[in-house]
């Protein structure tokens, strides 16, 4: 998943990029900002057919099929279960997507601002972006490896690494960034990009194992978006508001490091997701022999 989202990033970088080269911020200003919403149009509809043709799970097929006839007792079951059962799960699952989405949101949205209205002007707005899309670049090379690593090592390791990380590195990083030259602008953005992409390997398998399939989509829904909502999407208002009050540039990087604090509070009480099946998933096959017809196994 976080693969494509990578590629999504790298292309709107690009358009960002040539668009800032190519016309002047007269043009900009007046008409090119429509150019991206014209080029993105197409693509929503042709996300949205590829979302309507994507098949469900079958434990989840199955469960909405047995709940049709009583839905509104099931929502209200569902949100009972999941602020009274399953709260837990909750504060991990916001801790975990605040920790992702802060890094996210500091790296995609924040940086580019950073560099071009806080700091010095030293290097370019068009350089900046590019030296964004190498670094995305690289994530996107790296992901899937890291990935695997989560398969064969387990998702609590590999997060704890990430939010140790964002713990020792983000000063560095950011200190990198503040002397605004090319290369210590791309060293720090490539050491905030790699702390970025072990959470984008791993969360998208370890969010949904925290909850079991009968309210995994509301829990995991209401969850996400809260914490999305309080700690991500506002990570640029933050930064600037914390920034104009105090004149402390080093606000990207404390933010950071509670972020980091926060997300190894929460994995540490996670449950280890890897090799395992998802809570409430109905098994695969009904015998020892169709498990080693599957696994390609002879008896």
């Amino acid at each position: 998943m976080e693969f494509g989202t990578l590629v999504g990033y790298i292309l709107g970088a690009v358009i960002v990029a040539v668009l800032s080269a190519a016309l002047s911020e007269h043009d900009l200003l007046s008409w090119g900002w429509r150019i991206p919403f014209l080029i993105a149009g197409p693509l929503g509809i042709v996300g949205m057919y590829l979302r309507l043709k994507l098949e469900e799970t079958p434990a989840f097929a199955k469960l909405v099929e047995e709940h049709e006839a009583r839905e509104v007792e099931s929502a209200k079951t569902e949100i009972r279960a999941i602020f009274i059962e399953h709260w837990p799960a909750m504060l991990i699952c916001g801790a975990l997507v605040l920790v992702f989405n802060v890094t996210n949101y500091m790296l995609t949205a924040y940086m580019p601002t950073y560099l071009s209205d806080v700091l010095p002007p030293r290097i370019g707005d068009t350089e900046s972006y590019v030296l964004q899309i190498v670094v995305m670049a690289v994530m996107l090379l790296v992901i899937t490896f890291i990935g695997g690593l989560s398969d064969r090592l387990g998702r609590k390791p590999v997060i704890m690494t990430g939010c140790t990380a964002l713990v020792v590195l983000s000063v560095p990083s950011v200190l990198l960034i503040q002397q605004n030259t090319t290369a210590t602008v791309f060293a720090g953005l490539m050491i905030m990009g790699l702390m970025l992409v072990i959470f984008s390997a791993t969360m998208p398998s370890t969010l949904p194992a925290l909850f079991p399939t009968s309210i995994r989509q509301g829990a995991l829904s209401i969850s996400f978006n809260i914490s999305v909502s309080l700690f991500g999407g506002t990570v640029a208002t933050v930064m600037t508001a914390l920034i104009a009050a105090t004149g402390d540039l080093m606000w990207p990087a404390y933010y950071l490091i509670g972020a980091g604090v926060i997300g190894g509070i929460g994995i540490w009480f996670a449950t280890e997701a890897a090799a395992r099946p998802l809570q409430g998933s109905t098994p695969a096959v009904g015998t020892e022999a169709e498990a080693r017809a599957l696994a390609g196994t002879s008896s």
